[in-house]
């Protein structure tokens, strides 16, 4: 991204090209801009803030003033109401934002539209659930009442990535402003429009000033200044393990807690009883999915050798179908996010056939698509070797790694062979084995016969070891952004 001065209120595609503090719109401290590029021809179409750590202040201040004020005064139910509205508004506007977020990402119109519908069902559940996270009643000795209730931590940072922010923006925030907490977001300067919109939707939703704040910009520069910000009493991450880690210690210097969401190298287990005919399917749309641009992405899948030439065959005649182009041909997938990105996917791929692994299927990019977007086709490789960084490294693209096994221990250890636990796959016809594997994988989510199956909003999510700790979707989020206090009344 370039920077330059802030540009006018005619700014091509989006109006919203400054930093939303106090439910205004305010030029960025910097008085700078940075360009926003269109992946799919590689054009610069609009441009956002270049926020920094004085817009942060500002934001956090923002925030705040509004615990002490109208949004700190809402009941539960009275802040389920504005979440439950502020996705029955999201849907309404459901066209424009699919194809600004399309137009963002890259990604095919159907799937903006699929993560704009998200968006809004993460506002919805949220809202539902606002005044039903319930204390409990301890019972003690005579004299004694003993009860716990949830508190919101207060002002909370979210720091969300370029590859679904709208989606992104209703996970992230939703359950923070379910519990009470008010927020400061830090959205992705790769793709962020959606994030802006959305701010703007929130305060035609009728939430009170402060409780959303919004600061574009780049991560080092405002994200940094978000983490280190002594006003922040608990942080959201989803990124790399790099960033994350420096957003950990940032946490650590203020002791405050974190949520981190860094990433995966997720398996899939193909058993030799597997229901090809639903497997063969899902295992390609967990890698082709937004290029391959998903943390939770089957970027592995592990194959039982008694299967193993007749399942490539299959998984290898679908992938050269597969299709990428732009977002408006509505192709199986569009284009990865920049160029750093494609020159990174496509080392992986020079890197897979200087060591000798096998291309055992490629798709193509699809007549007419432009000849400056970052298309990548889909490709399959395999056998590829267990400790190869092709089967190590979270690639963030439409790569599939195969590998094989003999038996469930080889599976099982193939499974949790990386530094990575964020979602796994086991496909077997055998229930008993189905469940006695999945219970042995070192994964956040482990889905039998199934991946990514419902969309996820009501099920907890997050991973362990390189993938991060702590937990978003479904109610889990709403503990994490919530700290228990012990109430002790002595009566009698």
């Amino acid at each position: 991204m370039t920077m330059h001065d802030t540009p006018g209120a005619a700014d091509p595609i989006t109006r919203f090209n400054g930093v939303f503090i106090d439910n205004e719109w305010h030029p960025p401290a910097s008085g700078k801009s940075l360009d926003v590029t269109d992946p799919a021809t590689g054009a610069v179409f609009a441009r956002i803030a270049a926020g920094n750590a004085a817009d942060i202040d500002a934001a956090v201040g923002a925030a705040r003033r509004a615990l002490s004020g109208p949004w700190g005064r809402l009941s539960a139910t009275e802040r389920g109401r504005l979440l439950s509205r502020l996705g029955q508004v999201i849907e309404t506007h459901r066209d424009d934002l699919s194809r600004l977020e399309a137009r963002d990402t890259g990604k095919p119109l159907d799937q903006a539209r699929g993560d704009i519908d998200t968006a809004a069902r993460y506002f919805e559940y949220y809202g539902a659930a606002a005044d039903k996270v319930h204390g409990i009643t301890i019972p003690m000795r005579p004299g004694l009442h003993a009860s716990t209730e949830y508190v919101p931590h207060g002002v909370t940072g979210h720091i969300i990535p370029w590859n679904y922010p709208a989606q992104m923006v209703g996970r992230s925030l939703a359950p923070a402003l379910a519990m009470g907490n008010a927020t400061v977001l830090k959205p992705a300067e790769d793709a962020c429009l959606t994030a802006l919109h959305l701010a703007e939707l929130a305060r035609e939703a009728g939430f009170p000033a402060g409780a959303i704040n919004v600061v574009p910009g780049r991560g080092e520069i405002a994200g940094a200044a978000l983490t280190a910000h002594r006003g922040i009493d608990f942080i959201s991450f989803t990124g790399s393990p790099e960033v994350g880690t420096l957003v950990q210690v940032a946490a650590a210097r203020h002791h405050i807690g974190c949520t981190l969401e860094l990433g995966g190298k997720s398996p899939q287990i193909v058993f030799a009883d597997a229901d090809l005919d639903v497997a063969v399917p899902a295992v390609i749309a967990a890698i082709v999915q937004n290029a391959g641009q998903t943390c939770s992405a089957g970027s592995r899948v592990l194959v039982d050798a008694a299967i193993a030439d007749g399942f490539t065959a299959r998984l290898g005649a679908a992938f050269s179908r597969l299709v990428a182009g732009a977002p408006a041909q509505n192709p199986e997938l569009g284009p990865v996010i920049n160029l750093t990105q494609h020159r990174r996917v496509q080392r992986y791929c020079a890197m897979a056939e200087a060591d000798g692994i096998p291309l055992i299927a490629e798709g193509r990019i699809a007549e007419g698509a432009p000849a400056g977007g970052h298309f990548i086709p889909p490709r399959l490789y395999g056998p590829v070797p267990p400790d190869h960084p092709m089967a190590q490294d979270e690639i963030f693209g439409p790569i599939l790694a195969l590998l094989t096994f003999r038996d469930e221990a080889e599976a099982i250890a193939l499974a949790n062979g990386t530094d990575y636990g964020l979602v796994a796959g086991v496909w077997s016809a055998d229930g008993s084995r189905a469940l006695r594997v999945a219970r042995q994988i070192a994964a956040g989510q482990v889905y039998v016969n199934g991946y990514g199956t419902g969309g996820g909003v009501e099920l907890p999510f997050g991973g362990i070891g390189k993938s991060g700790h702590g937990r978003e979707k479904g109610f889990a989020a709403l503990y994490d952004f919530s700290a228990t206090r012990t109430l002790v009344l002595r009566h009698g």
